[in-house]
């Protein structure tokens, strides 16, 4: 059992997060008063113990208070108090640091301060699970239970059993720093976050000063505890996009899933899956010519409906039986196995 799953069953908030779950597969999320359960005491105690139990906690942001300074004496005081700074909240000013990347370059990380992450993470608990119910089945970077290793495995599987020898690998020119913030707020409230309170909260904490830059105007800042879930809301879309096109397409006649992939192939539809992991993504086609037709397309849907550009030097097509793709430290390619 997870840390986080253990936390929530003792402050009593899983059958919380579980009925969140289930109304958000219903679409039955219209008219919750999800503000209340984000301030409610088991919720703030909750995050407070999460936060306690994340490494980060021992960095500090612009106040310099890390999770050692930052104790609860008496927990009555410490709700209301959270409760008050949200009644009219104002983010403090986050830290920027440089993180070193592997090919020389640097990343910037925005960390802030304690107070701010403890509200960060009374938000995700409440929020995750309505998303969770909501995202695409192959995106999973930054979400519970999943990790690089079903990437691998959901690549190895397309390439392995489906045939699909050819990818599309597009990269999104600075995709944290580039997202749209009115784009994004509209689309958590497509996805069921629609208690106003939240989304004008959410709002302030996307234009929380960065010290030495000033107010952000766009971006979701890498280091903050919200910032992986509102990436992942902002790329669902472009998921669901490409599931449409074939994976999940609607026909007029119900189908056997293997059955519909034969109809489907008949026709002049582009054969394609997308594997996600955060913003880096591969999509898998049957040729060369679909691949072309699938680049162009997902480039012209990321400018039209998120407003991100791509990096036409980082984006490439490969064909797997001549040529590696990497993805997330591993290395694809189709070898033929020849039986002895």
């Amino acid at each position: 059992m997870s840390t986080a799953l253990r936390h929530a069953e003792y402050y009593g908030m899983q059958d919380i997060f579980d009925d969140l779950y289930e109304r958000s597969k219903n679409n039955a999320t219209k008219g919750l008063r999800l503000y209340e359960h984000i301030i409610s005491k088991d919720n703030i105690l909750l995050a407070f113990r999460n936060i306690k139990a994340n490494t980060g906690s021992k960095t500090a942001g612009t106040d310099g208070i890390t999770i050692d300074q930052y104790k609860i004496e008496s927990v009555d005081e410490f709700i209301e108090g959270i409760r008050k700074v949200l009644q009219n909240y104002k983010p403090q000013t986050v830290r920027r640091v440089e993180i070193p990347k592997p090919n020389g370059k640097k990343r910037p990380l925005g960390i802030p301060t304690m107070r701010d992450r403890l509200i960060q993470q009374m938000f995700k608990q409440v929020l995750e699970p309505i998303c969770e119910a909501q995202f695409y089945h192959h995106s999973y970077g930054f979400r519970p239970n999943r990790s690089a290793h079903h990437v691998m495995a959901r690549c190895q599987f397309l390439v392995n059993n489906v045939k699909l020898h050819h990818v599309v690998d597009i990269d999104i020119q600075g995709f944290f720093d580039n997202v749209s913030h009115s784009k994004l707020i509209k689309q958590m409230y497509s996805i069921g976050i629609q208690d106003k309170r939240i989304l004008t909260i959410v709002s302030r904490m996307l234009k929380a000063p960065i010290k030495g830059i000033g107010v952000p105007t766009k971006g979701t800042p890498q280091g903050g505890i919200l910032s992986p879930l509102l990436s992942n809301i902002v790329l669902n879309d472009l998921d669901w996009w490409i599931a449409n096109q074939w994976e999940r397409l609607k026909t007029k006649r119900t189908y056997a899933t293997n059955y519909k992939t034969r109809v489907l192939k008949k026709t002049n539809l582009k054969q394609m899956y997308i594997v996600r992991y955060a913003d880096d993504f591969k999509i898998f086609t049957n040729s060369h010519q679909s691949a072309i037709k699938i680049f162009h397309a997902t480039k012209e849907y990321l400018k039209n409906q998120l407003n991100l550009d791509i990096s036409t030097e980082k984006s490439a097509i490969t064909n797997l039986r001549k040529r590696k793709s990497d993805f997330l430290g591993f290395s694809l390619k189709a070898v033929s196995v020849i039986n002895t």
